[in-house]
């Protein structure tokens, strides 16, 4: 990857560092929105409660005999969760209680019998909302009427202060959860960031491995993947070598034989000597033409161009077609070709150029191998488990060993159709087919 590129692609810690201070400041929030709900509510019922037991100490408490608007004299204590109070208290009709000097501004028939109220007090200087709990008892043939009132503000103010509490440590913490997140997020990539090193440095053409050793058990599956890469392309790597040293081995005795017939050629020019040059270039145009052609082949399937797209393929119209074209130098060498194939068409999954190649050629190296007057049957079929096309001979190859065990000895369109072979998902085997056959390539595909 470019260096550019790769400096500007985001990292896997920073995403999940995002993720997980989104996710933290979404809960924070959350639990902020629910503090400040929640301190609010405590607020109401702290100060409703502290209403209502002022409302029960006046109401228990001995009749009183102040003068109206009299106040009782009492210590200033200060605390931060105590409230004002004002009362406001009246005994069997008459006024004897009125702490804040309130009962002119209140409208006192509006307040139930028992209850909480919000009430407006029109008195200057007081704020004009106040909240009102209002409560009357009888004793001893006397009715008694209490009303307790606290500002508004200050209860809104009691349930900030509340929140807050609640709320700053939880601010103060959120840049030291962050910090932890991301050592958290950075410790624990660790392994993977000590893979992911491990695979950079990984040569897969010089057979290097991962260890399996020590792996966390969530890198199984990455490890295996990487290490079946690694003995995939070392296995590609061993084939290109051997079909490297095929073509070199094929090109090298055509070359050869040219430069001596031209050699030879230059000091006695006959006819046969003419001739042969012109076999020996034919023959390295042949194998050229053939490189060239799976070359092509391979260059549009992996582009996924043109007819190359693997389809349906009819393998007993394709081999009839190739008969019919090699039935001129077949008839011209002495050779019989012939066809078989079942009644219902059997149609294979495959890249049409790939496999007309790869047919091609194991008919024109029967037609070349076998001598003058041999047969030779191209069959297609189809069983149970699987299906596919066969090319038979009778010519006594003197190479007839098993495909398996003449690796290093494969002409060079051999080694192409196999290639092909697995190019495709077939497989190319090699008999001694059914007498009175000697010689059989098959291409033969599983049924799905």
């Amino acid at each position: 990857m470019n260096k550019a590129v790769a400096a500007r692609a985001k990292t896997l810690r920073h995403y999940l560092l995002a993720w997980a201070l989104g996710v933290l400041v979404v809960v924070w929030l959350a639990l902020i929105a629910f503090a400040w709900s929640t301190a609010f509510r405590e607020a109401r019922q702290f100060s409703d409660g502290q209403m209502t037991a002022v409302r029960k100490l006046w109401l228990s408490a001995t009749p009183y005999r102040l003068e109206p608007h009299a106040a009782a004299e009492v210590p200033d204590l200060q605390h931060e969760y105590l409230q004002d109070v004002a009362v406001v208290a009246w005994d069997d009709g008459r006024l004897v209680a009125d702490t804040h000097g309130m009962v002119g501004g209140l409208d006192v028939a509006a307040l139930p019998a028992q209850g909480f109220a919000t009430v407006r007090v029109k008195v200057p200087g007081l704020v004009p909302e106040w909240r009102a709990y209002s409560a009357q008892a009888t004793q001893e043939g006397r009715v008694r009427r209490v009303i307790v009132l606290m500002d508004l503000k200050q209860r809104y103010e009691l349930g900030k202060d509340i929140a807050e509490h609640v709320a700053l440590p939880a601010l103060l913490v959120l840049p030291l959860v962050s910090l932890l997140l991301w050592w958290a997020i950075r410790r624990g990539l660790r392994p993977l960031d000590q893979l992911s090193s491990e695979v950079a440095a990984l040569d897969g053409f010089a057979g290097q491995r991962l260890g399996t050793q020590h792996r966390h058990r969530e890198f199984a599956s990455t490890v295996a993947a990487i290490n079946a890469l690694v003995d995939t392309l070392q296995t590609r790597a061993q084939r290109e070598r051997e079909f490297a040293s095929d073509v070199a081995h094929e090109l090298r005795t055509p070359l050869a034989a040219l430069a001596l017939q031209a050699g030879a050629a230059q000091h006695d020019p006959s006819p046969e000597r003419l001739a042969q040059l012109e076999q020996e270039a034919l023959r390295a145009g042949r194998i050229l033409s053939q490189l060239l052609e799976l070359a092509r082949a391979q260059r549009n399937a992996i582009a996924g161009a043109g007819p190359l797209v693997a389809g349906q393929v009819a393998l007993g119209e394709l081999a009839a077609r190739l008969i019919a074209a090699h039935a001129p130098s077949a008839y011209e060498s002495g050779h019989e070709l012939s066809l078989s194939q079942p009644d219902e068409p059997v149609v294979v999954q495959a890249q049409p150029m790939l496999l007309e190649l790869a047919l091609r050629n194991l008919i024109e190296n029967a037609l070349r191998h076998t001598p003058s007057g041999s047969q030779v049957a191209v069959a297609v079929w189809r069983t149970g488990a699987d299906l596919g096309v066969s090319v038979s001979d009778d010519g006594q190859r003197a190479d007839a060993a098993p495909l398996a065990a003449e690796r290093g000895g494969l002409g060079l369109g051999l080694r192409l159709v196999e290639r092909i072979a697995e190019q495709m998902g077939a497989r190319l085997e090699r008999d001694q087919g059914e007498a009175p056959m000697t010689t059989r390539f098959t291409l033969r595909w599983p049924r799905a």
